[in-house]
């Protein structure tokens, strides 16, 4: 996931915590290897009030090339992977445990996104993942050139009369998520030979269509702004951004086949050199007051079950939070995958990029 960075925010949110660095204690040497968009201020405001500096932050394009990076020698304190890649992470020796009595509000993290395969390992009960952003891979289309019938079905995809107005994530988990809700699979970790070619043959028929895979926000939300695209495999960040700037475009949430959620946090590197602050950090990404700024500018859920509670009801309606039982029901959750599945699925989603 990507975001666009917002330097104007920023700029006015580090002025106005400049202002009163006398009253805080000194700090501000915590690394967070993140997705760009999550410096955000906004999105972390006690820890810089603590400190009076912003944490540090590195970038990576997707959990792939933080994995590598990380595991070529990367030193950082915080990781900011998604749930699909925690096994990894931790399998490879790059996360230690949580210590979960350290992190205030622990309790108050939705239990339906903790109940996530191996976000808490069995037996020993050692918590690896702090939930903290969660959301969406749904249709987007243009309603001025995609009409509501047609996009009730994520079958539009390979519909031929949108070749070359198309875009989908360059993205193995999205992709996969996607060919699997067509082909009527909600849990992908039990995906047999026949259902993945299935999925497969899907992704080929998509790749006709395909104008280009989108790698980050900027792409997406400028194919749509010129008209180049009319429909988009994407995140609510898109819908919301480009809706107030008046597009003319919807979010389709309740297709025939279900939507995709994926869920992100916090991880505690193995080698962190910044231990406290990283559980201050922890603690403020963490804050009830953190929940109204997600769901508002990224159109995102906090993992904070209390903090989201809090919220508008009508903004948590509008982007489709009103009702989380219903929402949870349908959905496709981007949960940790087989190993072999998932390289088997790169393999194969780099052939189909490539048109074989």
């Amino acid at each position: 996931m990507a975001f666009t960075f917002r330097p104007i925010l920023l700029a006015a949110t580090l002025a106005s915590a400049a202002a009163g660095t006398a009253a805080f204690a000194a700090g501000g040497d915590l690394v967070v290897f993140d997705w760009s968009g999550y410096e955000d201020p906004l999105l972390h405001p006690d820890y810089a009030a603590k400190y009076s500096a912003e944490p540090s932050f590195s970038f990576f394009g997707d959990e792939d090339e933080a994995f590598e990076k990380l595991r070529a020698g990367f030193k950082a304190d915080v990781g900011h992977p998604c749930a699909q890649s925690v096994v990894k992470w931790r399998d490879a020796g790059l996360l230690q445990p949580l210590d979960t009595s350290r992190i205030t509000g622990w309790k108050d993290i939705n239990p339906g996104l903790m109940k996530m395969k191996d976000l808490v390992t069995s037996g020993d009960g050692k918590a690896w993942l702090m939930p903290f952003d969660w959301g969406t891979s749904s249709l987007i289309y243009r309603t001025d050139k995609v009409t509501p019938e047609d996009a009730k079905s994520l079958r539009i995809f390979a519909d031929p009369k949108f070749q070359g107005r198309v875009t989908i994530g360059d993205n193995v988990d999205d992709a996969f998520a996607l060919a699997s809700l067509v082909i009527g699979l909600k849990d992908w970790t039990k995906m047999t030979d026949a259902q993945f070619k299935e999925a497969a043959d899907f992704l080929r028929q998509v790749h006709k269509n395909v104008r280009f895979y989108w790698t980050d926000d900027t792409s997406i939300n400028q194919a749509f702004t010129g008209s180049e695209i009319d429909l988009a495999w994407g995140w609510a960040e898109t819908y919301v951004t480009l809706k107030g700037q008046g597009v003319p475009l919807e979010m389709n949430r309740d297709t025939r086949e279900g939507l995709s959620t994926w869920v992100c946090g916090y991880t505690l590197l193995k080698d962190a050199a910044h231990v406290d602050e990283a559980y201050d950090f922890f603690n403020a990404v963490n804050a009830p007051n953190v929940s109204s700024h997600i769901v508002t500018t990224f159109g995102y859920g906090h993992g904070n079950a209390a903090g989201m509670a809090s919220v508008d009801k009508k903004l948590l309606a509008d982007r489709g939070f009103d009702n989380l039982d219903a929402f949870l029901d349908k959905t496709l959750f981007q949960q940790p995958l087989p190993a072999e599945l998932k390289q088997r699925m790169v393999a194969e989603f780099e052939k189909i990029k490539a048109g074989y």
